[in-house]
């Protein structure tokens, strides 16, 4: 009985209850009781497409994380916007990323950041999950991007995840 009225994601139901109250016309008794329905029974409902808990070791890393994608998206818009405004040509480029990561969440969660900075993508994932195919729109060579993503964004989600 009482493993039914819990949260099987409480991240998800903060997640969905702070949304419903942002979105919701001022807060109010009514918002509250509905936003903490909607945030218990909509994880509930969902429960069997979770293989897993996120095991996250250190989530309180994560709005590091966050800031440093939201600044690099920033920044690589510009770069990118540079590059095709310049006559100088791009070097696009396929890379194999060896991947250090272990967990699902933390693979997907590197594989979205990637396409979502500007000027790179991630096209595939290995069937063993050891490599993620990168393509970059302008990179001088493999190691260079291999390198950059490692530093920037691996290293965060392995410290999150292992």
């Amino acid at each position: 009985m009482l493993d039914r009225l819990s949260f099987p994601q409480p991240w998800l139901s903060l997640i969905l209850f702070t949304t419903w109250q942002m979105l919701s016309d001022g807060v109010s008794g009514g918002s509250i009781v509905l936003g903490l329905i909607l945030a218990w029974l909509i994880p509930q409902l969902t429960a069997g497409f979770w293989p897993e808990r996120p095991a996250f070791v250190k989530a309180w890393r994560m709005p590091a994380y966050l800031a440093i994608v939201l600044k690099d998206i920033v920044v690589a818009s510009f770069s990118v916007a540079r590059l095709i405004l310049s006559p100088r040509q791009p070097r696009p480029i396929f890379v194999c990323y060896p991947l250090k990561l272990e967990h699902p969440l933390a693979i997907s969660m590197l594989a979205s950041t990637i396409s979502l900075t500007p000027g790179t993508v991630s096209a595939d994932v290995s069937d063993d999950n050891k490599t993620l195919l990168i393509h970059a729109l302008d990179a001088g060579s493999d190691q260079e991007v291999i390198d950059a993503i490692h530093n920037r964004y691996e290293k965060l989600l392995m410290e999150m995840f292992q």
